[in-house]
């Protein structure tokens, strides 16, 4: 029987418990991932694929708002930088420049 992959991101956590956190180049913007609909090899070949996050921005005044969130739109204008970028990948993460360059391509 092989392993089936899984949506370790699947069940709504709390602001204070993101699966992971993406901040703007700039530093003016920040995602909170909250939930993953999809797991990541079916996001990989989804450009409709999107997470429900908590965004920061410059007109949310130091508050977040909730709701879903391309996964491209983070991706391309945004580093992760919670897990720790260093930290080894795990199925849970997915990497931005395969998602970038299938964007690309299509």
């Amino acid at each position: 029987m092989s392993k089936q992959e899984k949506n370790l991101c699947g069940k709504t956590r709390p602001i204070t418990d993101p699966y992971e956190i993406w901040k703007s180049f700039d530093g003016t913007w920040e995602w909170k991932v909250l939930k993953k609909y999809q797991k990541p090899s079916r996001e990989l070949k989804n450009r409709f694929a999107r997470w429900f996050c908590a965004v920061s921005s410059p007109y949310t005044h130091g508050s977040y708002e909730l709701g879903d969130v391309y996964v491209h739109e983070i991706v391309s204008s945004a580093e992760r930088h919670f897990p720790d970028i260093d930290d080894p990948p795990t199925e849970i993460s997915v990497d931005p420049w395969s998602l970038a360059r299938l964007l690309v391509n299509e």
